[in-house]
């Protein structure tokens, strides 16, 4: 995953509405240098791509090689549609993060053609980047804070690197700290503060911009089940207020209890893709999900 400067800066700059990608302008695209044999097709589940308009992520046919016979990611097709929560769960080297990595365009592919928000990531420039990386939240599993600065100056700098003003980070900040229940913490610093309360500043810090796509690489792997809930309550309640969720996770038990849809890899291979239906006509608020993962936890 990147350098804590990128995971530091992944929202745009606030604005009140939530704003569609703004990827960079194109240029010229760029070839790779040599031909890579296909890899053997196989038979797998796959959800058929959508409507570019309502799609913000959508890979096609993706291979990730690694080197002589290491395999990451074959020919992986999905679609991601706008203001979705979406699981990626499988085994360690399965395929997650490097799902992961890709989007952020830490990893080329080796095959195959990701768009997001209907744009070929193959065609951004590598100086441009920066700027595209700042259209995405990332949540990492070791929480990357800057030991050194406390949590509002953690989730301010997320803004600063935007280019935001400081009465921009000072009307923005407030909402982002209650969303995140770190309002009373604004003022400690990382080594103060409790793994999940950690977690929740890596969260504010990744939503500070309000992204329209927000990734999570196993944002409760370091966490017990309690606090786990509470993770997943905030990443519900960043969904529901109209950000695309991906998250990356091995907690099964956790991810069929969040009723989402699941794609499921193996040895780099989609062998699941499926919605997990809802019990009811309407969708549950937060305080009702986190009630039911409660009862459902012991």
């Amino acid at each position: 995953m990147p350098s804590t400067e990128h995971a530091a800066s992944p929202g745009l700059p606030p604005g009140g509405e939530r704003r569609k990608i703004d990827l960079p302008p194109p240029g010229r695209e760029r070839r790779r240098g040599e031909h890579r044999a296909p890899l053997a097709a196989t038979r797998r589940p796959s959800a058929p791509v959508r409507d570019s308009r309502e799609t913000v992520v959508e890979f096609r046919g993706v291979s990730k090689l690694y080197g002589p016979g290491g395999v990451g990611l074959e020919r992986a097709t999905f679609a991601v549609r706008r203001q979705e929560m979406v699981f990626l769960v499988g085994p360690t080297g399965s395929g997650k993060s490097t799902i992961m990595r890709l989007l952020i365009k830490e990893l080329e592919p080796s095959e195959g053609r990701i768009r997001v928000a209907g744009r070929d990531l193959d065609t951004i420039e590598r100086k441009k980047v920066p700027y595209y990386r700042r259209n995405i939240g990332v949540v990492f599993q070791d929480f990357k804070l800057l030991p050194t600065r406390t949590v509002y100056d953690n989730i301010a700098y997320a803004l600063q690197v935007t280019g935001a003003s400081r009465k921009q980070i000072r009307s923005t900040l407030p909402d982002i700290l209650r969303l995140t229940g770190l309002s009373t913490k604004l003022h400690n610093y990382p080594h103060q503060l409790s793994g999940g309360e950690q977690q929740r500043v890596a969260v504010a810090r990744a939503f500070a911009g309000h992204p329209p796509l927000l990734l999570a690489d196993e944002p409760t792997g370091n966490l017990d089940p309690e606090t786990s809930i509470g993770i997943m309550q905030l990443l519900y309640r960043i969904n529901r207020a109209g950000t695309t969720v991906l998250i990356a996770s091995h907690d099964n038990e956790m991810v069929d209890r969040m009723r989402r849809r699941v794609i499921e890899l193996k040895r780099g291979r989609i062998v699941r893709d499926e919605a997990s239906g809802l019990y009811g006509a309407r969708e549950e608020n937060t305080d009702e999900l986190g009630e039911r993962l409660k009862r459902e936890t012991t």
